[in-house]
C-alpha cells in the first residue's frame, strides 16, 4: 500500500494523484500508532521531492475575505500555467471537538479546477491558527508538484503566528476600518507580516487610504525598533525586502496582479541573498522541536505511572487540598521515575 500511495502522489494521473494526496494527508493526520509509523515512512520517501514550491501563508480576522481572495488568486495563478494547492484550517469546537470544514464550499470555482487541490483540515484546538499536521500536508502537496501551496489560517485574532513559522511568506489581511494607530501597533501578528493586504478597499476608499497610512506607520515603527542599522546595513537597505501594504478588492478581482508582483519581488530578493533557504532551515528545526514537545506530551499522558496517580490528584486539586502546581510537579516526577515528595 505504501509504495502504491507513494507512486500515486508522485506520478499518478490527475484523478489518481488527487486521491493519493487525500489518502496521504489522512494517514499523516491519524492518531493511531501504526498509522503514525506508516506516515513517517511515507513522508521520508516524499522528502527528496519537496522544496520546489512557494509556500504562502494567509491570515486575517473572520470576514476579511480570505477564501474569496484565495480563490481569485488561485485562478489567477492557474491562468499563468501554475498548479495551486490550498490547505485551509477550520476551527474545531472546544465542546464537541467537531469541525464544519466548510471553507472549500466558498471556493466553488477553484475547487473543481483540475490544476488546483483544496484540503480543509480541523484545527483540533491547536493554537496558532493552523492544524497539527499542516507542515506534513504541505510537503505532500509539494511532492505532488504543486507550484504554490497556500495555507489559510483559522482567522481568530492577534495570536495567529504559527503559519509564519512554516511558510516562505506571511500575508496578513486587514479591513479598511480595522482600528486606529494604536490598534495597528498592538497587533503582535503584524510584526511577522511580510505583506499586509487591505481587502474590500472598494467599499470605502477614504477608510482604506487611512488604514494603509496607519499600518505603514506601525510597520515602520516595528522596523526601527527591531532592526537598528549601522552604516553598512543602511547601505544595503534597498537590497532587502521591506514589508509592504497594498489595497485590493478580491470580490471585484482588482489588485491581484499587483499583489502577485509584490510576492514575486519578495521571492526574488529573499532567494538572491539566501534568506529564503535560511528561513526554511530554521522552520525545519522548529518543526522538529514542536514534534518533540507533542511526543513528550503524548508519552506523559500514556504513562501508567501517571495514570495511577492522576485520579487522586485530580480529586485533591478539585477540592482545593493541594495546589495545581504541586500536583503537576508530582505527576512529572512520576513520569521520569524520580522519588516523589509527600503530597500535601
Amino acid at each position: 500500500m505504501q509504495s502504491a500511495l507513494l507512486e500515486g502522489v508522485l506520478r499518478g494521473n490527475p484523478a489518481q494523484q488527487r486521491r493519493a494526496i487525500a489518502k496521504a494527508i489522512t494517514l499523516l493526520e491519524s492518531s493511531r500508532a501504526d498509522h503514525r509509523t506508516q506516515g513517517d515512512e511515507l513522508l521520508t520517501a516524499l522528502l527528496p521531492h519537496t522544496g520546489n514550491s512557494f509556500r504562502l501563508g494567509i491570515s486575517g480576522v473572520p470576514g476579511v475575505g480570505k477564501s474569496t481572495f484565495i480563490e481569485v488568486l488561485g485562478l489567477y495563478l492557474i491562468a499563468q500555467g501554475q498548479r495551486v494547492a490550498v490547505l485551509t484550517i477550520d476551527p474545531s469546537s472546544s465542546v464537541s471537538g467537531g469541525s464544519i470544514l466548510g471553507d472549500k464550499t466558498r471556493m466553488d470555482r477553484l475547487s473543481v479546477h483540475p490544476s488546483a487541490y483544496i484540503r480543509p483540515s480541523p484545527s483540533s484546538c491547536t493554537l496558532g491558527g493552523v492544524a497539527e499536521k499542516t507542515r506534513e500536508a504541505m510537503l505532500v502537496c509539494e511532492a505532488a508538484g504543486y507550484d504554490v501551496v497556500i495555507v489559510e489560517t483559522v482567522g481568530v485574532g492577534q495570536s495567529e503566528t504559527a503559519v509564519a513559522n512554516m511558510t516562505d511568506m506571511f500575508v496578513l489581511m486587514q479591513l479598511p476600518n480595522a482600528g486606529d494607530d494604536l490598534q495597528a501597533i498592538k497587533k503582535g501578528v503584524m510584526e511577522l507580516a511580510d505583506l499586509v493586504i487591505i481587502n474590500k478597499a472598494d467599499i470605502d476608499a477614504i477608510a482604506a487610504m487611512r488604514a494603509e497610512a496607519q499600518i505603514r506607520s506601525a510597520m515602520r515603527l516595528f522596523g526601527l525598533a527591531n532592526n537598528a542599522m549601522d552604516s553598512v546595513q543602511a547601505a544595503d537597505f534597498g537590497k532587502h525586502w521591506q514589508p509592504q501594504v497594498i489595497q485590493l478588492s478580491a470580490l471585484h478581482n482588482k489588485g491581484v496582479d499587483g499583489f502577485w508582483a509584490a510576492v514575486t519581488q519578495f521571492r526574488t530578493l529573499q532567494s538572491a541573498d539566501g534568506r529564503l533557504s535560511v528561513r526554511r532551515q530554521h522552520q525545519a528545526l522548529a518543526w522538529m522541536w514542536e514534534r518533540i514537545d507533542a511526543g513528550l506530551k503524548q508519552a506523559f499522558r500514556c504513562d501508567p505511572a501517571v495514570g495511577a496517580l492522576l485520579p487522586a490528584l485530580l480529586e485533591q486539586v478539585g477540592k482545593g487540598q493541594i495546589p495545581a502546581s504541586t500536583a503537576a510537579r508530582n505527576l512529572l516526577l512520576a513520569h521520569v521515575n524520580r522519588p516523589q515528595p509527600a503530597i500535601g
